[in-house]
């Protein structure tokens, strides 16, 4: 191989390296964007599900219609778990709060057995849990029903204004991210526009020339995507060692999801903007790639 076809080969692979690294930085910051988006649907399911809603049972209930409640909170639609809280066990974690043995200086135990009830995310609102209350003091053996109604609303209101921002934040980077890696391909056609004019003045149909651009173009945004996968998981890792918290927040279905989001935008973008961009080079005349 002469020193010419070396140069060459060495300068097309570093064309194609340099393409491949930039579209995945774009992409590394596009999939940094849907991690966000993902763990914040989880987190605001989390804090809405651990919600508090307190069954105070009459101190008169029989054996029979405790267990019977049990069962029809177990199975209810707005349940996620419910937690039987014993006269004593509430004895206990109020002395421990207090400080101080509150039955033995009252001589009994004021207080009564309950449920705790941690409501699934979908029922923690003040309108639902209105209705929630309203059918459960139906029930005799309920003496009330309580839940902080102005945390609920403070909860709430707050997942939307955090909503509501990464909705905009979404938006705004989404247009940046594909307007750089349209850029970036546009880039690299313009530095092949004269083998594309070559191409032409011999014959070559516009088919003929397109098709090694784009499966180039697809190739490179399928790499791309597998290096954006792995700066991911290096992201991932490092968060979930400096917060094993967030471990509850994740799963296999959301990483299969965050994975195939990068893979479709890398593939999909790379092969819109190759597309158009390469159909731009064919229509132009000889004079004006000197001006481009």
């Amino acid at each position: 191989m002469s020193n010419t076809q070396k140069y060459t080969s060495r300068k097309v692979r570093s064309s194609h390296f340099s393409t491949i690294i930039s579209l995945s930085l774009v992409l590394f910051v596009l999939g940094l964007l849907a991690l966000i988006v993902l763990d914040a649907q989880k987190l605001s399911d989390y804090v809405r599900e651990n919600i508090g809603l307190s069954i105070i049972l009459n101190d008169s209930i029989k054996e029979s219609d405790l267990m019977q409640l049990g069962k029809q909170l177990d199975i209810a639609p707005y349940v996620k778990k419910a937690t039987y809280i014993t006269k004593e066990n509430a004895a206990q974690a109020l002395q421990k709060d207090l400080g101080e043995d509150f039955v033995k200086f009252l001589g009994y135990n004021p207080l009564l057995a309950s449920y705790d009830i941690k409501l699934k995310a979908s029922y923690a609102n003040n309108d639902s849990l209105a209705a929630i209350e309203r059918v459960l003091l139906q029930n005799e053996n309920i003496k009330e029903v309580y839940y902080q109604k102005s945390l609920v609303n403070l909860v709430n209101e707050n997942v939307k204004k955090i909503s509501l921002v990464l909705f905009v934040l979404s938006i705004l980077l989404s247009v940046i991210s594909i307007a750089l890696i349209n850029n970036t391909i546009r880039l690299y056609i313009y530095s092949k526009r004269f083998l594309i004019r070559t191409m032409q003045l011999v014959g070559a149909t516009q088919n003929f020339i397109s098709r090694p651009f784009i499966i180039r173009g697809l190739w490179n945004g399928f790499y791309s995507s597998l290096i954006t996968i792995g700066l991911l998981m290096g992201v991932i890792y490092m968060a979930q060692n400096s917060f094993p918290e967030l471990i509850e927040l994740q799963d296999i279905y959301m990483f299969a999801k965050l994975f195939l989001i990068v893979i479709v935008a890398g593939i999909g973008i790379t092969f819109v903007s190759t597309y158009f961009a390469v159909k731009r080079f064919l229509k132009i005349q000889t004079d004006d790639l000197y001006h481009l």
